[in-house]
Order: structure tokens, then C-alpha cells, then sequence
């Protein structure tokens, strides 16, 4: 019996956050981590092309993550 009312009280808040989503973009917000600057973006793929320093060093220079070095360096090496 206790199964299913939590599993009731998890439909609830499921959708719940799913209409506060919803109404959150009807409002225009935007959801999501924010983009990285794009000049930002810019001077890590020259760094990139360069050979200038490895992933971790490159990330900590510009002050993002290990992960978007990757994706960056990604997208460098689809370009190709």
C-alpha cells in the first residue's frame, strides 16, 4: 500500500516540475547553463590549433571546464 502512494506522490511531482518548466518557457526564460563567450570560445580553438598547451592547462587558462576544451577540440577535429 505504501508503494503506491509514493508512486503517486512521484507521478505528482513529476508533473508538477513539468509544468513549471513549461510555464518557464512561455515565459521566456532560458533553461540550462548558459552559453560560454563566444570570443572565449574563439581564443581556445586558436590555442587549440596552435598546440599551444594540453587540454587541462588550456582549461584552467581560460577559466572553463576540462569538458568544454573537449567539445571545442571536438568540433575542431569534425571541421576536418
Amino acid at each position: 500500500m505504501m508503494g503506491v502512494f509514493a508512486e503517486f506522490e512521484r507521478a505528482m511531482i513529476r508533473e508538477r516540475v513539468k509544468s513549471g518548466l513549461e510555464r518557464a518557457k512561455a515565459q521566456g526564460k532560458i533553461l540550462g547553463r548558459p552559453p560560454i563567450d563566444p570570443r572565449k570560445e574563439a581564443a581556445i580553438l586558436d590555442d587549440l590549433r596552435v598546440g599551444k598547451a594540453g587540454i587541462i592547462k588550456l582549461a584552467a587558462a581560460h577559466g572553463v571546464g576540462v569538458g568544454t576544451v573537449q567539445r571545442i577540440k571536438a568540433s575542431l577535429n569534425v571541421g576536418l
